[in-house]
């Protein structure tokens, strides 16, 4: 081979590989879901997941609730629905089946989109801003008597009631009833996103509120 001769570098010809977006369930994406209360706004994290479920990362780690998303918080919140009042802790029914109770979201959710047409995680985002009270009240002792007074809700605390008594809601309403709990629930989001008070979570946050107003 001459000096003058070159050698030109081989270049493969890779395609390019763009990674897949994450849908719900492989179904519905959460980038698009607007959220119409600025307040709580940045308490509701729609990062995009397959399967809500991230294995606890948020335990022991204050106010990192936050950034669980949405869908997966709900979730949590009807594994401990069924619980009696007087336990602190996860004892009801659904008490560590949460492969189930994501099952069971999933289908009411499949239920919501083929009634309605719309993004499920949208409704249930506006279901709970709709259900999210502003407003409750406190007991202040003052000279030996206790007089209830109308307090702000932290919007941590507004997600957090809303997420209950949706869950709540959907428990009793499956009580004895002919319907499956996945069709109770899908009723009381679609009440809850449509603010009717046949909600039980529209209901609950009517009444702290109208509790509130005659406590200022």
């Amino acid at each position: 081979m001459s000096k003058e001769e070159t050698v030109e570098p081989v270049v493969e010809n890779t395609p390019s590989y763009d990674p897949p977006e994450l849908l719900l369930f492989g179904k519905w994406d959460s980038i698009d879901v607007q959220i119409h209360d600025v307040g709580l706004a940045r308490y509701i994290s729609l990062k995009p997941v397959l399967i809500p479920h991230t294995s606890g990362r948020h335990a022991h780690k204050r106010f990192h609730k936050s950034s669980v998303p949405i869908v997966e918080r709900f979730v949590n919140k009807m594994l401990n629905a069924g619980r009696r009042k007087d336990k602190k802790t996860r004892t009801g029914r659904g008490a560590g089946k949460k492969l189930r109770a994501i099952s069971k979201l999933r289908r009411a959710f499949e239920i919501i989109n083929y009634r309605t047409g719309l993004n499920p995680v949208q409704v249930l985002v506006t279901a709970i801003e709709n259900a999210a009270p502003a407003e409750e009240t406190t007991r202040i002792s003052y000279g030996g008597m206790a007089y209830p007074r109308s307090v702000d809700v932290s919007p941590q605390r507004r997600i957090d009631l809303a997420l209950k008594h949706l869950s709540v809601g959907a428990v009793r309403s499956a009580h004895k009833n002919a319907k499956s709990f996945e069709e109770c629930l899908v009723d009381e989001l679609l009440l809850a996103y449509k603010k009717d008070t046949g909600s039980f979570a529209i209901s609950r946050k009517e009444e702290r509120e109208r509790v509130a107003r005659s406590a200022r």
